[in-house]
């Protein structure tokens, strides 16, 4: 039996522009997915999926790409447990050479599904190192996240990018801009997240701004722009400037909401926040509900976002510098 662990992420700048070739800067957060893959005597599945912000399942299959179950659960939960699962161990029996292989996996994570913190690539990462140890074979950091993201890019039909795989599989703050992925360096952000209970569909979010891209010029400059802002923002990150990154958050929320992948609860989180004081707040992953993440080192903004109607939950995060670790 193998153990492993992965951050969830938040970014600073830059989803949905860094699809289109744009940089991003995502931070690895110490909110973890674990997962346990242990080797069967023959070649189905089991996933035992626990805590992913909704009531745990167990199915056992084929564990085949065309063989899935009928479940009576949501569809972004029975995703993470099985498509998302068996793009990982195909990875797996592609590494080692093992293509008869089963595993019983079991996912725990504290990552609310669907909410921007990375949740499917925190279980991707975590199930590829947990599975490749039980075989007897230790992959490379970088190795993970190339195989994590390609398990991503396959399971969301090319819409994935590689920055939430290589934040989660290295930790700390990253710089993505198409295949170039590289570690940065970042002060002590004050991180306050707020989380509206809800999830948006990646896959439809994804899809509406890349159809504003083609329609109109405008929204393809949007986009550059954001790009632009992401250029500035590292500026400011490197030299610990936090009103500055703020600044830079709020406009790039701004042209997020522009692009339609806002939504009036994260709308709401966000204006609270900025009453609050904090530097600068903004939504975090695909949007359409989920969290924002705000730069806040005073308790104001979480005060101020756990009696704000529409968030469920606010809390500090702090950034993870060790992406996957190997808990057994």
């Amino acid at each position: 039996m193998a153990v492993s662990s992965a951050p969830g992420k938040v970014y600073l700048f830059g989803e949905h522009a860094v699809v289109y070739g744009e940089p991003a800067v995502p931070c690895a957060i110490e909110v973890r997915a674990r997962v346990t893959a242990e080797q069967r005597t023959d070649s189905k599945l089991r996933v035992h999926a626990d805590d992913l912000s909704l009531d745990g399942f167990t199915v056992e299959y084929g564990g085949t790409t065309g063989e899935h179950p009928h479940v009576d659960a949501p569809e972004s939960l029975l995703m993470a447990a099985t498509q998302y699962v068996d793009g990982a161990i195909e990875q797996v029996r592609d590494v080692t050479g093992e293509d008869e292989i089963g595993f019983d996996v079991t996912i725990e994570s504290d990552i609310p599904l669907g909410a921007g913190l990375g949740s499917s690539a925190a279980v991707v990462v975590s199930a590829i190192d947990a599975a490749t140890r039980e075989l007897g074979v230790t992959l490379e950091t970088d190795e993970i996240a190339e195989r994590a993201y390609r398990t991503e890019h396959a399971v969301q039909e090319g819409q994935a990018s590689r920055a939430d795989t290589f934040c989660s599989a290295t930790g700390g703050a990253v710089r993505v801009e198409g295949d170039d992925c590289r570690a940065i360096d970042a002060p002590d952000l004050p991180l306050v997240i707020g989380f509206d209970g809800g999830a948006g569909d990646t896959g439809e979010l994804v899809a509406g701004v890349r159809d504003l891209r083609e329609e109109y010029d405008f929204a393809a400059d949007t986009v550059e722009t954001i790009g632009d802002i992401v250029r500035n923002g590292e500026d400011a990150l490197a030299a610990g400037d936090l009103e500055e990154l703020g600044r830079l958050m709020n406009f790039n929320h701004g042209l997020l909401s522009a692009l339609g992948v806002s939504s009036r609860s994260l709308d709401s989180m966000v204006w609270a926040a900025r009453d609050a004081n904090a530097h600068g707040a903004k939504l975090t992953g695909a949007g359409g509900g989920g969290c924002i993440v705000a730069l806040d080192p005073t308790p104001e903004t979480e005060t101020a976002l756990s009696f704000t109607p529409g968030c469920e939950d606010a809390f500090r995060a702090e950034l993870a510098e060790t992406g996957v670790k190997r808990l057994e």
